[in-house]
C-alpha cells in the first residue's frame, strides 16, 4: 500500500513538472520571445535584400575611376499576382508590350522547370534605371505581387583601362554551387581587378523587413526596423595605375593592334597597361550588356582579349640584352669581346642576316647597333661551353637564366588569364629532332626568334629587372586596399642570378642605342633632358608585316619607369615601338611633350595600321 502511494506521488510530480514546463514555454513564446510574433506576422511583412555599395576604385593619384549607381530590379511573387492589363504594365514600365509578354512567358517557363517558386520573389525585369523606376513606382499599387528592389551597378568615370578594371556580371549556376555567399541573380567580378579583389570590393549583403498591405504596397518598416540587418559597403581599392598615363597610352595606340606596359621598377607597380583595340567599360553594365557583349566577343579585332597578359610574341632583338647578360655571367664573353659581322652570321649550313654597320663590334656597340652576328657567337659559346659537355645541358642552363627573368611561367600578377609564353628546353628539341641537334640547329633563339615566346608584361618586367640591375618585383595593379593589405608576394624582390657589375656595359649599350651616333637604332626615342636607355626589336611575323617592339627605362640612374611596347604589323622597332615608348616615358616624367617632339606625337596619334589609310609612313 505504501509503495502504491509513493508511485502515485512520483507520477503526480512528473505530470505537474511537465505541465509547468509547457506553461512556461507557452508564456515565453507569447509574451517574451519576439521571434514568435515575428513569425506570426510573416504574412504581412516582406524581406528585402539590401545590396551593399561596391568598393570604389581610384588611380594612384586619387582620381576616381569606378563608382556606383542605383538601379531597380522589378520583383514578382507569382502567387500574389492577379489578372492585369499587360498593356498598362508595359506603359508603366516604359517598355514594349511584346517585351512584357516575353517576360511573363519566361516566368511561366521558370515556374514549370521549378527554377523559381510561386511563393518566393524572383526577378521579373532587371536593372530599371532610377528615373524610370520613379515613374513606375507611383503605379505599382495597380500590379499586385510586383515591387522594386534597389540594386547597385558600376559606373565607369572614364572610357579607359577596361582590360585592367574588368567587369561585373551575373553569377551562373555552376559558380553558385561553389560560392555559398551568392544567390541566383547576384552579380560578381568576372574579369580584371573586379574579379581578383571581388571579396574586398563586394561588401556584405543586408536585409530589411517592411510591412505590406493586401495589394503588396509597402506601408513602412516592420517593428521599427529592429530586425533589419544593414549592408556593409565594400572596401575601396587604390590602383597603381596613373589614369592620365593610361589615357595617353590608349590614344597613342588607337587604330593599332598591340600593347603598352609601363612599370615602376623599384616596386613592380604597373603604371599603365594598354591593350589595343579596347572597349568602353560602360558597354558592359546595365541592360545594354546583353546586347553589347556578343558584339565585343565576335569582333574580329578581339577587344576583350587582354594582349599585355595573353599575347605571345618572339622578343626579337630586345632579347640581345639578356643574351649579353647571360654571356657575361657564364664567362664566355667580356665587355671587350669583339666579333665580326659580314652582313650576318654565316656558316656552311646556315646564314643569319644582319644590316650594315661597322665591324667588328664590342658588347656595348653590339647593343647600340643591334648586331645579329654578335649574339649568334654568344649563344653558341653558351651552349657549346666545354664545362657542360653538350649543347643540351647548355640550353637547359640558358633556360634557367630566362626563368629567373620571369620568362616561360606566369609572373603571378593580380590580373587573371595571364599567359606563360614559351621557353624551349632540351627535351622539346629532342622530340622534334629525335635527339640529334646542336647549337646551330636552334641558332634563331640567339636573336629572340624561333620557338621563344614572351608576353608584353614579361618583357616590361625584364626591362624593370635591367633597370634595377638584377632584380624585379611581381608586376601588380593593386596599390592599397581600404583597411587591408595587398599580398606580401608583391613586396618580395626576385633576383635574376646575374652579378650587378655585368649590367653596366649592357645599360651603356642601351643608352647608346638612343644617344649614340650613326648606326644607333633608336635615336628617335631621345627625350630632351632625360637619359633614356632602350633597345629596338622586330618580331618576325609569317602572317604579314613584322611586329614593332621597343623596351626602355628612364632615367638611367634611379629609374622611375620601364616600358615595353608592341605594335603588331608595325615593321621595325624604331618605326612605332620606340616613338610610343619614349612618349610614354616623357609624359610620365615631364607631364608634357617637348615642343621639339610634337611632330612625333602627332604622327603616332594619326597613324592607322588597322584601316591602312595613314599617309605619313
Amino acid at each position: 500500500m505504501g509503495n502504491t502511494n509513493n508511485r502515485t506521488i512520483v507520477i503526480g510530480l512528473i505530470v505537474l513538472l511537465l505541465s509547468l514546463i509547457y506553461i512556461v514555454r507557452l508564456f515565453m513564446l507569447q509574451v517574451y520571445d519576439p521571434s514568435y510574433k515575428f513569425s506570426a506576422e510573416s504574412n504581412a511583412r516582406r524581406k528585402i535584400t539590401e545590396f551593399p555599395s561596391r568598393g570604389l576604385i581610384y588611380d594612384r593619384n586619387g582620381a576616381l575611376m569606378v563608382s556606383n549607381q542605383a538601379v531597380y530590379d522589378i520583383m514578382v511573387v507569382p502567387r500574389e499576382t492577379e489578372v492585369l492589363d499587360t498593356l498598362e504594365l508595359a506603359r508603366s514600365m516604359g517598355i514594349e508590350l511584346s517585351e512584357v509578354r516575353n517576360l511573363f512567358s519566361e516566368m511561366r517557363n521558370r515556374l514549370r522547370q521549378r527554377q523559381i517558386s510561386s511563393f518566393q520573389p524572383s526577378v521579373f525585369y532587371k536593372q530599371m534605371p532610377v528615373e524610370k523606376f520613379g515613374a513606375f513606382q507611383e503605379k505599382l499599387f495597380k500590379f499586385k505581387g510586383f515591387y522594386g528592389q534597389r540594386r547597385i551597378v558600376r559606373k565607369y568615370e572614364y572610357e579607359t583601362a577596361a582590360n585592367v578594371l574588368g567587369y561585373v556580371g551575373e553569377i551562373n549556376e555552376s559558380q553558385l554551387k561553389k560560392e555559398p555567399y551568392y544567390t541566383q541573380g547576384d552579380y560578381w567580378g568576372i574579369s580584371g581587378v573586379e574579379k581578383t579583389y571581388e571579396k574586398a570590393l563586394r561588401g556584405e549583403k543586408g536585409a530589411s523587413y517592411v510591412l505590406v498591405d493586401v495589394h503588396g504596397r509597402q506601408k513602412g518598416a516592420f517593428r521599427d526596423g529592429d530586425h533589419d540587418e544593414p549592408a556593409v559597403s565594400g572596401k575601396d581599392l587604390t590602383l597603381t595605375l596613373d589614369h592620365e598615363l593610361q589615357l595617353y597610352g590608349e590614344k597613342l595606340m588607337q587604330n593599332k593592334v598591340g600593347s603598352i606596359v609601363a612599370i615602376e621598377p623599384s616596386t613592380g607597380e604597373i603604371l599603365a597597361m594598354v591593350s589595343s583595340p579596347s572597349y568602353n567599360p560602360s558597354l558592359l553594365i546595365g541592360r545594354e550588356r546583353n546586347e553589347n557583349f556578343p558584339k565585343l566577343a565576335t569582333d574580329t579585332l578581339y577587344p576583350l582579349f587582354n594582349r599585355p597578359l595573353q599575347s605571345g610574341y618572339p622578343p626579337g632583338s630586345t632579347f640581345k640584352t639578356i643574351m649579353a647578360l647571360i654571356g657575361l655571367q657564364e664567362g664566355v664573353i667580356t665587355p671587350a669581346s669583339r666579333f665580326g659581322c659580314q652582313m650576318g652570321y654565316h656558316t656552311r649550313a646556315l646564314s643569319v642576316g644582319c644590316h650594315s654597320h661597322p665591324s667588328p663590334l664590342d658588347l656595348e656597340a653590339s647593343i647600340q647597333m643591334s648586331c645579329n652576328a654578335y649574339y649568334c657567337h654568344v649563344f653558341r659559346n653558351v651552349l657549346d661551353n666545354p664545362e657542360y659537355g653538350s649543347p643540351k645541358t647548355g640550353l637547359d642552363k640558358w633556360k634557367d637564366y630566362l626563368v629567373n627573368f620571369g620568362f616561360g611561367y606566369r609572373l603571378g600578377t593580380d590580373l587573371s588569364n595571364e599567359g606563360r609564353g614559351f621557353v624551349p628546353n632540351s627535351n622539346y628539341y629532342d622530340q622534334i629532332y629525335s635527339g640529334s641537334w646542336a647549337s646551330l640547329t636552334v641558332i634563331s633563339l640567339a636573336i629572340g626568334q624561333g620557338e621563344l615566346l614572351t608576353t608584353p608584361i614579361q618583357m616590361a618586367n625584364m626591362t624593370a629587372a635591367i633597370a634595377n640591375r638584377g632584380y624585379w618585383h611581381i608586376p601588380h595593379v593593386a596599390r592599397e586596399i581600404e583597411n587591408d593589405t595587398i599580398p606580401t608576394k608583391f613586396k618580395k624582390p626576385h633576383y635574376v642570378g646575374i652579378d650587378s657589375a655585368h649590367f653596366v656595359p649592357v645599360v651603356d649599350g642601351m643608352e647608346q642605342a638612343i644617344w649614340g651616333g650613326a648606326g644607333s637604332t633608336a635615336r628617335i626615342a631621345q627625350i630632351p633632358g632625360v637619359t633614356i636607355c632602350g633597345k629596338t626589336g622586330t618580331a618576325e611575323n609569317p602572317h604579314g608585316d613584322d611586329h614593332s617592339i621597343f623596351i626602355a627605362f628612364a632615367p638611367k640612374d634611379n629609374p622611375k619607369i620601364a616600358v615595353a611596347t608592341y605594335v603588331e604589323n608595325g615593321t621595325f622597332g624604331a618605326t612605332y615601338g620606340a616613338p610610343i615608348s619614349s612618349l610614354i616615358i616623357e609624359k610620365y616624367l615631364n607631364k608634357e611633350i617637348h615642343r621639339s617632339r610634337k611632330w612625333i606625337e602627332q604622327r603616332m596619334l594619326d597613324a592607322d595600321l588597322i584601316n591602312k589609310d595613314e599617309s605619313n609612313d
